[in-house]
């Protein structure tokens, strides 16, 4: 199936089978707002534990935080959001439809080089084993061509927004001929800013309401809490606070299903260093980071760095992970070297030293700060959308499978009584009360036991373990590994441990 079709299958796979209902569905919902069904909030959860796990569990120097989402009003002046957090907007006079004009150009150029790429995979087919793309690409004037004008698009762009140059940037969009994706009309409005956050009133009367935020990240609150974890902590620079929570962006286009939504999840960790240290740091985040993503299992090939070329206020060195979801490649991840910007802010417009002395240099300095922040939400797009695949069988038939990295399944184990009766189901529940405590587990006697196998491979469930009339003979039930289809007979005594052999998080983790 092509990439659109495989998306709309996702999306579809994710409703049907308890991962993502659209909020409020029974009023017609509200755009760009999901909820996590039953299966999708245990898939969350699991990825939520594996980035704490690896981030937090496995480093000394690295501890969690939990701040609130309501933070004081001059926190977000302080950090530039009040006045500079702001996307560029254009509508299509036609369609009516409003676009992010950033997004317009990136699209545009992610096409230049996905036609560069096609031409590359036709020359290999061509050339064979002599084949050497490296030199294609910088020698083939219409490779060569697609991604210079890919590269001079996205480096206009990054100037003409640094020097918010909104005319140009307009200017761009028409000279480079984008068309609305809706209509096909070039009839465009003028750029202009439209700032994401969300305010609020709080207290107790109209009159005594002061304007709050609903906070649009998670680092602010890890900041503003520099000392107070540093301090109780004994913390020695360098070390890290780490965060997962909630945020809020009042988004201009909130489309491609979880991948852009108004409230959304972020998994964030801030490290602080030694200034003069900050690019050594943001180098080791970079190669930790992308490792931490590919011990996934979902294709090496599926990952890419792009480093910016505009770069955010308060940054020296910025960088994306990119993942390849069914609508192209797309900010996964991103790392920043945000020098001592965020700190120094705070300390001016609080009057608070937020400084940290060193006793190896015998000097206070205010630290700088190597930022990594992914998006939940999106990790468990990536997840979702990698895994789910269609499998031709040896006798004909197809089976809808969710090849979900173990780990992170949902359901680890169902525990499947081959008859409702002669005692079957009695040691099926037995079978599932030895698991549970620690594994998510489910037990499953409807329906025919291939319909159940295939039940389970839909939502991604890695094993089945089926009780039978042998069972009863000489206590050994059947494995059945999601995967392979492969079944073993083990020993009841033995299958705690062999379960945690194949789905235990410890497998990701392991140096």
């Amino acid at each position: 199936m092509n990439q659109d079709e495989l998306f709309k299958k996702v999306i579809s796979h994710a409703k049907e089978y308890g991962f993502i209902f659209q909020s409020s569905e029974i009023y017609d919902g509200m755009q760009a707002i999901y909820d996590y069904g039953q299966n999708g909030v245990e898939l969350k959860k699991n990825i939520r534990d594996y980035w704490w796990k690896a981030m937090v569990q496995m480093h000394e120097n690295i501890v969690g935080l939990d701040s609130a989402i309501f933070m004081h009003p001059t926190t977000w002046k302080a950090s530039g959001h009040v006045d500079a957090f702001n996307d560029p907007m254009i509508d299509n006079k036609d369609s009516k439809k409003r676009y992010r004009a950033d997004v317009l150009l990136e699209d545009y150029a992610e096409k230049l080089r996905q036609k560069a790429n096609k031409e590359c995979v036709k020359a290999a087919k061509r050339f064979g084993e002599s084949f050497d793309e490296a030199m294609f690409r910088e020698t083939n004037p219409r490779v060569k061509g697609y991604l210079d004008e890919a590269q001079e698009t996205m480096t206009r762009m990054a100037k003409s927004l640094e020097a918010e140059d909104l005319e140009d940037v307009k200017a761009l969009i028409e000279e480079k001929g984008i068309a609305c994706p809706v209509s096909g009309s070039k009839n465009w409005t003028e750029v202009r800013q439209f700032n994401l956050m969300f305010g609020t009133q709080m207290g107790s009367t109209a009159d005594g309401a002061s304007t709050v935020y609903l906070r649009p990240e998670t680092a602010q609150g890890i900041f503003v809490n520099f000392l107070n974890v540093q301090k109780t902590g004994r913390m020695k620079i360098p070390f890290g606070i780490a965060q997962t929570g909630k945020a809020f962006r009042n988004e201009i286009v909130a489309r491609q299903f979880i991948f852009r939504m108004r409230e959304f999840e972020q998994m964030e960790m801030q490290f602080f260093v030694r200034p003069g240290e900050e690019m050594k740091w943001y180098d080791y985040w970079k190669e930790a980071r992308i490792n931490w993503h590919q011990t996934l299992g979902l294709g090496k090939e599926n990952y890419r760095f792009n480093d910016h070329d505009k770069l955010a206020h308060y940054a020296n060195a910025a960088a994306d992970i990119e993942f390849n979801f069914p609508f192209g490649f797309k900010e996964l991840e991103g790392i920043h070297s945000r020098t001592d910007f965020d700190l120094k802010a705070h300390e001016e417009h609080s009057g608070k030293k937020l400084q940290y002395f060193d006793p190896e240099i015998n000097e206070n300095y205010t630290p700088y700060v190597v930022e990594t922040s992914i998006g939940l939400d999106r990790m468990f797009l990536a997840v979702l959308s990698s895994a789910l695949r269609e499998e031709k069988l040896e006798d004909g038939s197809t089976r809808t499978l969710l090849k979900i990295p173990m780990p992170l399944a949902p359901v680890k184990v169902a525990v499947l009584p081959l008859l409702k009766k002669d005692g079957l189901p009695e040691i099926a529940r037995e079978v599932l009360s030895s698991l549970q405590l620690d594994h998510n587990c489910q037990y499953d006697e409807k329906d025919a036991i291939g319909k159940r196998y295939r039940r389970h491979d839909a939502i991604g469930t890695p094993l089945c373990i089926t009780v039978d009339h042998q069972t009863k003979e000489d206590q050994t039930v059947t494995l059945r590994n999601r995967d392979t289809m492969q079944q073993e007979r083990i020993s009841i005594s033995d299958l705690a441990n062999r379960v945690e052999e194949l789905v235990s998080i410890k497998n990701l983790l392991k140096p």
